[in-house]
């Protein structure tokens, strides 16, 4: 063996050796350390960009439905107001519709009032006629309620019923109902029975429609009871209210009915010949009324058969202090009056021209407003009686062109209609008319308004 023989080549660099190995190490563990925590830091910031892009993805998830129930909400709005605006088209549809049909009704009924009262002028004759004007009467009376009671359902659904308010005294409220009711009382033979507590319950509030209230309840007693019942009305004061119970002993009401016995048109068990009557409009007027002012009202029945109890709760007003009323002066005696009559319904003209002759007067009739204004320029009149709903010319138009053509004595305007909205009201005391009478007209009061007031 050669001890100088170079060693064969393995294809392996040799390690190095010594400190230039030792430092080409380590130089190479730091780069291979720093290239490691490049890496790690770029995949952190590769996540923190994942994370952001997720929180970009759902902020403009977000967006999109809050944009998205945006529109919904803009979408409902408009809906709404479509609606708001529907209804109130609806109700003022619903008002306009009632007060034509209040207007149509009622003039049918002026020439049956009229004659109702002329029967009852004229002597002698059958035996039987009391018994016949009486019947008219009450039936006249009941239609005319009827009518009331309609258009007050749509004035209070509507917000458009006013209340004039003032201090009242329980007992004058009560005796106000028990009056009114009395007819229908007397008619089915049945005892009204009143308790009311000792020495005066003042109460706040509007002295008609609070009689209202209980006379509509003492009727729906009187009407849902037999003939020869008792129905009784009792107060007591509990508190700072006044509890006030119309009681009865009829038919009663299922316990499924009660809840909504005060609702618009809610009948209770009726037979098909539906002998009791009515629009199921009386009992939500006397909810709405109650409770504008302040109070509450209730219905309770043990059941069918069982007769029913309503309780009125009022708060008290206070202390009344009003001075007694003086007693009206009489009636100056009956002067005649030259009157012109202008009316469309012949049967109304003829029935009312007759009333007013057997009152003392000279009337002349026309049944147009043109013929209306011609005659009242031609002549002298005391007073021109005018209905509003004329053919042609309205009785709007008859007062204000008489009164801007009259050249001597200037008339009494008054006017009567058969529509009883306040704006119909304030336009006939706009065109001239001094008074307003809603048919059908009562005759002694329109008498007593001529003596009065015609000069």
């Amino acid at each position: 063996m050669n001890d100088n023989a170079e060693p064969e080549a393995t294809g392996v660099a040799p390690a190095p050796a010594g400190r230039d190995g030792q430092y080409l190490q380590a130089l190479h563990d730091k780069e291979l350390g720093d290239l490691r925590a490049l890496i790690a830091q770029l995949l952190l910031q590769l996540e923190a960009l994942q994370q952001r892009n997720a929180s970009a993805q759902t902020t403009e998830r977000h967006v999109m439905q809050l944009r998205e129930a945006n529109a919904h909400l803009v979408l409902a709005t408009f809906n709404a107001q479509d609606k708001q605006a529907s209804a109130e088209a609806s109700m003022r549809r619903q008002t306009e519709f009632l007060s034509m049909l209040a207007h149509e009704l009622r003039n049918p009924l002026q020439p049956i009032a009229f004659a109702s009262t002329l029967l009852a002028k004229l002597a002698g004759g059958d035996p039987e006629l009391p018994r016949l004007h009486a019947i008219i009467e009450r039936q006249t009376g009941h239609m005319t309620r009827l009518i009331d009671d309609l258009l007050d359902a749509s004035r209070i659904s509507s917000g458009k019923i006013g209340l004039d308010k003032s201090t009242l005294l329980l007992a004058d409220i009560v005796a106000l109902a028990a009056e009114g009711s009395q007819p229908r009382l007397e008619a089915r033979q049945q005892r009204l029975t009143i308790t009311q507590p000792a020495g005066e319950v003042p109460l706040y509030g509007d002295r008609v429609r609070l009689a209202q209230v209980f006379a509509n309840l003492l009727n729906n007693a009187s009407k849902f009871s037999p003939e020869y019942e008792a129905i009784a009305l009792e107060a007591h004061v509990v508190g700072n209210m006044v509890r006030i119970a119309v009681r009865d002993h009829g038919m009663g009401m299922a316990p499924e009915l009660q809840p909504f016995i005060f609702d618009l048109f809610t009948q209770g068990l009726q037979s098909l010949d539906r002998a009791q009557g009515g629009l199921g409009i009386g009992l939500t007027l006397v909810r709405s009324l109650v409770e504008m002012h302040g109070g509450t009202v209730r219905a309770h029945s043990d059941g069918i058969g069982q007769g029913s109890t309503f309780t009125v709760l009022l708060p008290l007003g206070a202390a009344a202090s009003a001075p007694a009323a003086l007693p009206l002066p009489p009636l100056p005696t009956p002067t005649r009056r030259r009157i012109l009559l202008v009316e469309d319904n012949l049967d109304a003209a003829a029935t009312l021209a007759l009333l007013l002759e057997l009152g003392g007067h000279t009337v002349e009739q026309c049944h147009d407003g043109a013929d209306g204004v011609r005659r009242g320029l031609a002549g002298q009149y005391d007073l021109v009686l005018c209905d509003i709903g004329l053919p042609g010319l309205d009785g709007f138009s008859v007062a204000e062109r008489i009164r801007a053509g009259v050249t001597g004595k200037m008339p009494f305007f008054i006017a009567t209609s058969g529509y009883n909205q306040p704006q119909d009201r304030a336009r006939a005391i706009r065109c001239g008319f001094d008074h307003y009478l809603v048919k059908p007209v009562a005759i002694d009061m329109l008498l007593a308004l001529i003596e009065l007031h015609v000069h």
